[in-house]
């Protein structure tokens, strides 16, 4: 992708794809989850994992899985929040350069 994936963008969709799961989803299948739309490597999603559950948006708890302890996380209320005011923002920006890309060839 050529286009800048600012901190923000990628708490937002990070924030979306933990959200999908109830339960909470494990690291790497959020990696894969987020390369669905964003190239990002495992050293950088990590630290937005980690970043985001300092900020309180994701908690984190380990479970067993085939005798390993896999690391899971989960949504928190105030990541919730914290999401949909990224929706808001994504919505408003993406119509104005929407707008901006209309009738370009």
């Amino acid at each position: 992708m050529v286009f800048n994936t600012g901190a923000a963008l990628l708490d937002a969709v990070v924030l979306a794809v933990v959200s999908k799961e109830a339960d909470g989803t494990y690291g790497y299948k959020i990696t894969q989850d987020v390369r669905e739309a964003i190239e990002v490597s495992e050293s950088t999603l990590y630290p937005v994992l980690r970043r985001l559950q300092k900020d309180d948006c994701l908690e984190v708890y380990d479970m067993e899985y085939g005798g390993r302890n896999r690391r899971y996380y989960k949504v928190t209320t105030k990541g919730i929040v914290q999401l949909n005011l990224y929706l808001k923002e994504w919505k408003n920006y993406s119509s104005r350069i929407n707008h901006i890309f209309e009738g370009v060839d």
